[in-house]
C-alpha cells in the first residue's frame, strides 16, 4: 500500500491536508516499511475546489492519507479519489503511524484496511 504523510519535515505527522506543501509518500506491506518520495504539494490555486483537486492529484497513488486535520468537503472529495483519509495527533511519529498499520495489517485487521490492502496488490500484481 502507499502511504502519504502530511508533514513538513518528514518525521512527524504535522499538517492539515489542505495547508501541507509536502506530502512524505511510504510503501507498507506486512514485511517492510519503505520511503518513496517527497510529493510536492506546494502550489496555491485560486479558488478551494481547485486547491482540493490539486492536493488530490499530487498524492496519486496513495491508498491512505494521513494528516493532523481535513474539512468534510475535502475528506469526501479524498475519499471519492479512492484514498482513505485518515486523522492523527498532530506530531505524531511518522515511523510509529507506519509500524502501527504495519502491526494492524499482521495481527487482526480491520475490514476498511483488508479492502485497502487488497486493491493495493491487485494494483501491484
Amino acid at each position: 500500500m502507499n502511504i502519504a504523510f502530511a508533514s513538513t519535515t518528514g518525521e512527524k505527522i504535522d499538517q492539515h491536508f489542505g495547508w501541507s506543501k509536502s506530502f512524505y509518500m511510504y510503501k507498507i506491506d506486512k514485511e517492510k516499511i519503505e520511503f518513496i518520495e517527497v510529493v510536492d504539494s506546494s502550489l496555491e490555486p485560486e479558488g478551494e475546489q481547485e486547491k482540493l483537486n490539486y492536493k488530490i492529484q499530487t498524492l496519486g497513488d496513495a491508498d491512505i492519507m494521513y494528516c493532523t486535520q481535513i474539512g468534510p468537503t475535502a475528506s469526501k472529495m479524498v475519499q471519492a479519489s479512492g484514498i482513505h483519509p485518515a486523522r492523527v495527533a498532530e506530531g505524531e511519529s511518522i515511523a510509529e503511524a507506519a509500524k502501527k498499520l504495519q502491526e494492524m495489517l499482521n495481527d487482526n485487521p480491520p475490514l476498511w484496511l483488508l479492502r485497502i490492502f487488497h486493491k493495493a496488490q491487485s494494483r501491484s500484481a
